[in-house]
């Protein structure tokens, strides 16, 4: 519980604005597709897994973030993890596609805790729509007309550490900064892709026989912006419901659920109501879709 503590007291000293631009996507459901962000995550559960991810980010705003994932991951022999991460991403008037291959090493600490170290390779096809810009809004500068389509390389890291009821991560899974265009204040500016890094840890309380509380949240750190901090709990009734509750400091306020469908079948929703003043005048809520197959 101490590493609980401590991991919520940082996030809470650290987080007292939220991120004001937003360039990789955030999901309600991180802490199930761990592996989008840290590949240290692939192979550290038992078998494989296949994790979907659906997201329509302010469904009223034109132009706003949707993004779709599909993570997959499985452990190689008995330290090795190997994973694929695909994720499709449009904002404002961009669109990337970005697919990464993650391999992870694990250390046996003791008999209760395991260390994973994991590397992250990966390419995003970018695309940037500078005729549309009208269309959607924003001024337009002669300069942007030649901003090309690319394709980008990319490396990540990151450490995972776990038990059966703890997990610690921290991770940077883009490392590099390419050139890409971004939105402000109703104009559109050459700009390039911030670096992220990401810690988030947990911690399961047994309630009952049939009860457990998953508590566990994330921090968000990116360039030149302010800290976003998630802090989300989440009740299991007996490993076939789970209904729990997110929020993001001074941002927004989700509600999920899932279903344990089978023992290999998780399916879940979430919904988001931003809490920005900005915004708050039209319909503002997001929706994400989730879903895990484990084999």
């Amino acid at each position: 519980m101490k590493h609980l503590i401590l991991v919520l007291g940082l996030a809470i000293t650290l987080g007292t604005k939220s991120i004001f631009a937003q360039q990789d996507p955030q999901y309600t459901f991180y802490r199930y597709s761990m592996n989008l962000i840290n590949p240290a995550f692939a192979g550290s559960s038992e078998g494989a897994e296949l994790t979907l991810g659906l997201r329509s980010q302010w469904a009223g705003v034109q132009g706003a973030p949707e993004s779709q994932s599909a993570l997959f991951s499985m452990p190689v022999g008995a330290n090795v993890g190997l994973g694929v991460s695909i994720l499709n991403d449009q904002t404002f008037i961009e669109n990337q596609t970005w697919v990464a291959i993650d391999f992870s090493y694990r250390v046996k600490l003791n008999e209760d805790y395991m260390l994973y170290f994991g590397l992250k390779a990966s390419g995003n096809s970018y695309s940037a729509n500078t005729t549309g810009l009208v269309t959607y809004g924003v001024g337009q500068d002669g300069t942007l007309m030649d901003f090309e389509n690319r394709f980008t390389p990319n490396i990540g890291a990151g450490v995972y550490l776990k038990n059966k009821d703890f997990f610690l991560s921290i991770s940077a899974p883009k490392l590099m900064t390419p050139d890409r265009l971004e939105e402000r204040n109703g104009n559109a500016f050459s700009s390039t892709d911030r670096r992220h890094v990401y810690l988030s840890g947990g911690y399961d309380f047994k309630l009952g026989k049939n009860m457990n509380l998953q508590a566990s949240s994330m921090l968000r750190y990116v360039d030149a912006s302010p800290i976003s901090v998630d802090l989300t709990s989440i009740l299991d009734f007996g490993q076939r419901f789970k209904v729990g509750a997110s929020y993001r400091l001074d941002e927004a306020l989700s509600g999920m659920f899932m279903f344990d469908i089978s023992s290999g079948l998780q399916i879940g929703y979430a919904y988001e109501a931003a809490m920005e003043n900005d915004i708050n005048n039209i319909d503002n809520s997001s929706h994400e879709l989730f879903m895990r197959l484990t084999m």
